[in-house]
């Protein structure tokens, strides 16, 4: 059975992540790393992209990406069709994140949120649903690229 979450950082993102790990395996959420394995220097579209490519083939429903400032790594994962990747620096962004616009990544900026503020994030995210109903049609239009009114 595929993992419910993938992982993935750049190197500005790594320890964040690292911890974000621990806090998942607290909070007995399955995931699967994908790199990088140290903080040595990478670029982060290369892991962005695989992370949104396993999400797009269908290996896990949800991911998460950590880079300096999450902005690169959402910009990325967006590239693919079926993901959306929502930055977000507080608790509210995330819940809307999910229940207005059903995000299956969540972006996290390693230099911009600290680890407790990033933990609470995470956790709000994953606990969040989505809401349906009116914003059914409208997340079905970000991959459509419609502009037609509803």
């Amino acid at each position: 059975m595929a993992p419910p979450l993938l992982v993935a950082s750049d190197h500005a993102g790594f320890e964040l992540k690292e911890k974000l790990k621990k806090a998942l395996d607290r909070m007995g959420v399955p995931y699967r790393d994908m790199g990088p394995a140290t903080a040595d220097p990478v670029d982060y579209p290369d892991n962005a992209h695989r992370l949104a490519d396993g999400i797009a083939r269908g290996e896990a429903e949800r991911g998460l990406l950590v880079c300096g400032s999450g902005q690169g790594m959402a910009m990325a994962a967006n590239r693919h069709r079926g993901v959306r990747a929502a930055l977000a620096a507080d608790e509210e962004t995330a819940r809307l994140s999910r229940e207005h616009n059903d995000a299956n990544v969540l972006a996290l900026g390693g230099r911009l949120v600290d680890h407790d503020k990033a933990e609470r994030i995470l956790e709000v995210w994953l606990a969040t649903p989505f809401a349906g109903g009116r914003h059914t049609g409208r997340v079905a239009k970000i991959d459509a690229g419609s502009s037609e009114v509803m």
